[in-house]
């Protein structure tokens, strides 16, 4: 039988709980609700969308009505290949992982990136022109080794490499969060940015409780 604490398993339960209601909790080590996407509006007649190198122009409009900045476009972008990425690491190792608690902690991730990847394509859709084209893949980075390594684990290793490597994963994504949350310009992505940064953080943590 899989090694299971008391605690660990009550906060997996908890994360998994938390992911899929509907309002937000208020424990910073809980995984965030993502916030929800606003209704789909359209750009301005003969507004012009921008690269990523514009970072402080707008190129669609937010919830308050001003235009989304450049650097939150790419932020977006950037987390969505990064959530995609997340989804692969754990649909991949779902059926082959033992321990009860990662099982459970796995599928709250999945549950909150899910969501939060239909959040943030749904603002990217009304940023303007070519901003759902802004995307980051992971495919050919340097993370598609440990996606390998992941794969090609015996049965009797694939839980501790899937520690590690959605330690490491969710590690890059809370950096750049918390980068962010300094640099953004629209409240709506800068708050998610703050809750990403909370949640990956408190997945890192709650994925070297289950070892």
């Amino acid at each position: 039988m899989p090694r299971r604490t008391p605690l660990a398993s009550l906060v997996a339960a908890l994360l998994l709980s938390g992911a899929c209601a509907g309002s937000p909790t208020s424990s910073p080590s809980a995984l965030p609700q993502p916030a929800p996407a606003s209704p789909a509006s359209s750009a301005p007649a003969g507004s012009a969308g921008v690269g990523p190198a514009a970072g402080s122009a707008g190129v669609g409009p937010s919830a308050d009505g001003d235009a989304m900045s450049g650097i939150d476009v790419v932020f977006l972008g950037t987390m969505v290949g990064h959530s995609e990425r997340t989804l692969q690491i754990v649909r991949l190792a779902r059926d082959r992982v033992r321990d009860e608690a990662l099982r459970t902690l796995a599928a709250a991730i999945e549950a909150t990136e899910a969501d939060e990847l239909t959040t943030m394509r749904g603002w990217l859709s009304t940023a303007g022109p070519g901003a759902s084209a802004t995307a980051h893949h992971h495919d050919g980075h340097g993370d598609d080794a440990a996606l390998d390594r992941l794969r090609t684990a015996p049965d009797a290793d694939v839980d501790r490499v899937l520690r590690e490597v959605l330690a490491d994963h969710q590690r890059s994504a809370a950096d750049l969060a918390r980068s962010h949350v300094d640099v953004g310009r629209d409240d709506r992505v800068r708050d998610l940015a703050r809750r990403i940064e909370q949640s990956r953080t408190a997945e890192i943590e709650l994925l070297r409780g289950t070892q």
